[in-house]
């Protein structure tokens, strides 16, 4: 019989036996320790998903009950508060962050990592147009669908007002540059036409459309980010006069991240209710799936091919590691954008988790995921770009080389601005009809399937700014380690050396040549190094 100790106690018996024993026991508690920890780090990602899955099952049982209007509403009032939380979050959330990260970045480097962001946007983007032209071209969603219309399948939605192309950028430019920051929180700047009866030269009359400006209801976040991020590099060029306010956007930051973690275990419940109310808001899912089932077919295949494929390769290709694993991380926020269909609404959460479980620097967070939750729309490009080209179809409108240039031109260019806009989805796909010169009556067709791949397009872009995070962190983390290694190299070391003291250069690095095999015994020689 021999003794073992085990946590500092003497134990009786044979060794083998007790550290059989042992073993069998720290697997099972090791075991179950693990499953525990797992299911504590990501229960807000369970319930997320679970809450999903209820919704489906809750939709469809009630939707038998045919409720009415007023019962409807009441049954997604606690889907509507979640909208409302996390819109409310929004505005401190991206104001705070962009200036917290522009004045934590230096000069040099906002400057590089912004260029790398906006080239990332715009290949992306155009990427994803491109994607949705080729499989419009090969599908033919519209082909054969000629007979299709609003009143043939009993369609009602309010078609957005036709506008010109080159009052749709000046809008956007507009919008970069808001005359009032405090209405720029709930309004956002848009060219509406009236029509005038003008005597003509001859004494004929003509009507006239005259553009003038309105305010419509919506945040005008792109005005908020330029601001934002040109506050925050002012903060910066201030030295420490401006530390007291960067530190008060820090602290407000950090609270607003507070109030987001808070929120999260509300998700669960809130997504539950917003996916049953809106599967029993269907109308008539067959007629339309039906109908309309190449459509939703090639648009949705597009958004899995450009975020199962495109985007991850675009990731591994710069950071040369597993892009599903740095994804594996964001299901809960991936679970808000298909629930919400708003890229601004998953911000939070997107934030929250990028950090926490992907270890992405706050910095770059912080900085990178507003803008993209602007301007980066890789889903809405594809979703757009089908839809023109589906009403292309529709109409026996053959697209030649110029149509499809102006279509992805404009999709890329008009996404950036379609963020804080009612359906701002829809009216991109208005000025790309109108930019190729194709009607916008039909549109009423892409309002009555919107919401179904809408939800594929919001995770679709989230997914991008994700991933651009994750290649600007690499980078970042790439030219840090880069940085102390040529400080490292570029020493000085304590050895004397009589020969050339008076000339030695900070620059240089002298190693002594014990340390070689060219000449172990000779003291007084050097070996100098750049």
């Amino acid at each position: 019989m021999e003794k073992s100790e085990m946590n500092g106690h003497a134990v009786g018996g044979s060794y083998s036996a007790v550290r059989d024993g042992a073993s069998s026991t720290g697997s099972r508690g090791g075991w179950r320790r693990g499953c525990l920890h797992f299911l504590r780090r990501n229960t807000v990602v369970i319930l997320t998903v679970s809450g999903v899955l209820a919704g489906m099952g809750l939709g469809a049982a009630v939707r038998s009950m045919h409720l009415s209007r007023a019962q409807m509403a009441h049954f997604s009032f606690p889907g509507e508060l979640l909208l409302r939380m996390l819109r409310m979050i929004i505005l401190p959330l991206v104001v705070c962050s962009l200036v917290s990260g522009a004045a934590s970045l230096d000069t040099r480097s906002l400057g590089r990592l912004g260029g790398i962001a906006v080239a990332y946007f715009l290949c992306t983007t155009l990427l994803a147009s491109a994607l949705a032209i080729a499989l419009g071209f090969i599908i033919r969603p519209g082909a054969g669908a000629e007979a299709l219309n609003s009143n043939a399948l009993g369609l009602q939605g309010t078609l957005p007002t036709s506008k010109e192309t080159i009052d749709s950028f000046l809008d956007l430019v507009r919008n970069l540059f808001p005359s009032n920051l405090v209405a720029a929180a709930f309004q956002t700047y848009a060219t509406d036409y009236k029509t005038i009866l003008r005597n003509g030269t001859l004494g004929n009359l003509t009507l006239e459309k005259i553009p003038y400006g309105t305010e419509i209801e919506g945040m005008n976040i792109l005005g908020l980010v330029l601001f934002a991020l040109i506050l925050g590099v002012a903060l910066k060029k201030l030295g420490s006069e401006g530390e007291d306010l960067i530190r008060f956007f820090n602290s407000f930051n950090e609270a607003t991240m507070v109030l987001v973690s808070w929120i999260m275990w509300y998700v669960p419940l809130g997504i539950m209710f917003l996916v049953a109310s809106k599967i029993i808001e269907m109308d008539d899912i067959v007629l339309l799936v039906t109908s309309l089932g190449k459509y939703i077919f090639a648009s949705i295949l597009g958004h899995i091919i450009h975020g199962g494929l495109v985007l991850p390769f675009i990731y591994f290709a710069f950071t040369r590691k597993n892009p599903f694993s740095f994804l594996a991380g964001l299901i809960t926020p991936f679970a808000t954008a298909f629930a919400t269909c708003s890229s601004s609404a998953t911000l939070p959460s997107m934030i929250k988790c990028i950090e926490e479980n992907n270890g992405v620097d706050k910095r770059i967070s912080r900085f990178i995921l507003p803008i993209g939750a602007t301007v980066n729309m890789d889903g809405a490009a594809i979703f757009q770009c089908m839809a023109a080209v589906f009403i292309a179809q529709l109409n026996n409108f053959d697209l030649n080389a110029g149509h499809i240039f102006t279509i992805l031109v404009t999709a890329t260019a008009a996404s950036v601005g379609a963020a804080g806009v009612p359906a701002g989805g829809v009216l991109t796909i208005a000025i790309i009809l109108e930019a190729i010169g194709l009607p916008t009556n039909d549109l009423s067709l892409i309002l009555a399937v919107d919401w179904i791949v809408d939800r594929t397009t919001t995770v679709v872009n989230v997914e991008g700014d994700a991933l651009g995070a994750g290649i600007l962190h690499y980078l970042n983390q790439k030219e840090m380690v880069q940085n102390q290694s040529e400080l490292t190299e570029v020493r000085t070391e304590a050895v004397p050396n009589c020969k050339s003291e008076a000339e030695t250069s900070p620059l240089v690095t002298h190693r002594n040549a014990a340390s070689t095999a060219s000449s172990p015994t000779d003291p007084d020689s050097k070996e100098s190094i750049l």
